[in-house]
């Protein structure tokens, strides 16, 4: 097996290019549901198109993974990526931005289902759990930009007034994401990806795929990704929109940038996440958050507007370790074909299309604040994950306790 840091960075690159536009959805979402005249669910229904691509994508892209190139399939996952992007800045309208996300989510969906095995591979399983958690810290940086970008080009529509209709200049920032998705896709083309030396990597059919999937561990981590998405995108979607029905704050400005701030918390709880993993078993560090990120999300959907602006991005911070937490412990629970493995984890991601599109029905029924209760369910099943998950590879840290065990 090949360790490469180049391959290790290019991993984490490609995680900040996928949270900077998936994350673009939060603050976008009072523009595109004035915009646009939908209502509560039917902006809700955007992410829902983004993330059901993962449930689409993921198990073909692990399968083609395991029996070609990895690389192919990234190449394949940028090209679609960009394809996805220029329909909508061509095509600005409701449906044709519902079938954009779905096609750009079908993309990061095949991309999500390369790296992370990747970052396995090229940086070795017992840093695997250090190395996600620093993905999720510069991603984190990059969810934090990207609404600030967002603003950017809805207070200066001058740049692209050629390129977007005069009533929607936030489409801008597609370009800027189609931009990027071209550069990622020259870099990848330079290139080489490290393989596992292991046979038993090979996926033999798509019989074995289904055979994984009913393997109880799996199905465990499956519902865990699927609730750390559903939270992440349950808060972060619907925080401007809180803050506007509740606590009457302007969207653009206020809203936008408690957003950026939830990210950008995130990063500064990334990097306490990556000094802990050095000193504390993962599962301990994950347990932790997770109870303190219930409490603030209490105090932000039932606090006061200076209470709630405050700890909307402190619950953030406490998200920062969860799903490097989450994922690498599924990945350290199973003995082999973690290509597989890793595609049906990405269908779980289908779990941020669920919850945002939960969170805006019942918002419809029953008001924003009780639909957005909902994260409470997601965030005590990853509790229950990290008191009784059972790890093959342990986390190294510092003391050098990285163990395993023989159970195949």
């Amino acid at each position: 097996m090949k360790r490469s840091l180049i391959v290790v960075w290019f991993t984490i690159l490609s995680f900040c290019v996928i949270s900077f536009q998936t994350n673009l959805l939060g603050p976008l979402a009072p523009d595109v549901k004035s915009g646009f005249h939908l209502s509560l669910a039917l902006t809700g229904m955007l992410p829902f198109s983004f993330f059901i691509a993962y449930g689409v994508m993921s198990i073909p892209a692990g399968y083609l993974a395991e029996t070609f190139n990895p690389k192919i399939v990234a190449v394949g996952a940028f090209v679609t990526i960009i394809l996805g992007t220029l329909l909508f800045v061509f095509y600005p309208n409701f449906i044709d931005f519902a079938l954009s996300l779905f096609i750009v989510g079908a993309g990061m969906a095949m991309l999500q289902v390369v790296i992370n095995p990747l970052l396995r591979t090229a940086g070795g399983e017992e840093k695997y759990s250090f190395y996600l958690v620093l993905a999720q810290l510069l991603a984190g940086f990059a969810s934090f930009i990207s609404p600030f970008v967002y603003s950017y080009f809805v207070l200066h529509p001058r740049i692209f007034a050629h390129l977007v209709p005069a009533k929607l200049p936030w489409i801008s920032v597609y370009w800027i994401c189609g931009l990027i998705a071209i550069g990622m896709l020259l870099l990848v083309v330079l290139l080489k990806f490290p393989r596992e030396d292991s046979a038993d990597e090979k996926l033999e059919s798509f019989k074995t795929m289904m055979k994984l999937f009913s393997n109880p561990t799996i199905i465990m981590f499956f519902f865990g990704i699927f609730a750390y998405v559903g939270t992440e995108q349950g808060i972060s979607v619907w925080i401007s929109k809180f803050l506007s029905t509740y606590h009457g704050m302007n969207p653009h400005t206020v809203g936008a940038h408690d957003v950026a701030l939830f990210w950008g918390v995130m990063t500064a709880g990334g990097l306490l996440g990556l000094i802990l993993l050095k000193l504390i078993d993962v599962q301990i560090v994950l347990a932790s958050f997770v109870v303190c990120a219930i409490v603030t999300l209490g105090f932000a959907l039932f606090g006061s507007a200076e209470v709630s602006l405050f700890a909307f991005p402190i619950c953030g911070f406490f998200l920062s370790v969860m799903y490097p937490g989450v994922y690498s412990l599924g990945l350290n629970s199973v003995a082999k074909h973690h290509g597989s493995v890793a595609g049906i984890f990405c269908t779980a991601i289908i779990g941020g299309a669920v919850v945002a599109f939960l969170i805006g029905y019942l918002g419809d029924l029953f008001g924003l604040r009780v639909g957005m209760m909902l994260n409470f369910v997601t965030l005590f099943y990853m509790l229950y994950l990290a008191c009784f998950a059972k790890p093959l590879v342990r986390n190294e840290t510092i003391w050098g306790q990285v163990s395993t065990t023989d159970k195949p």
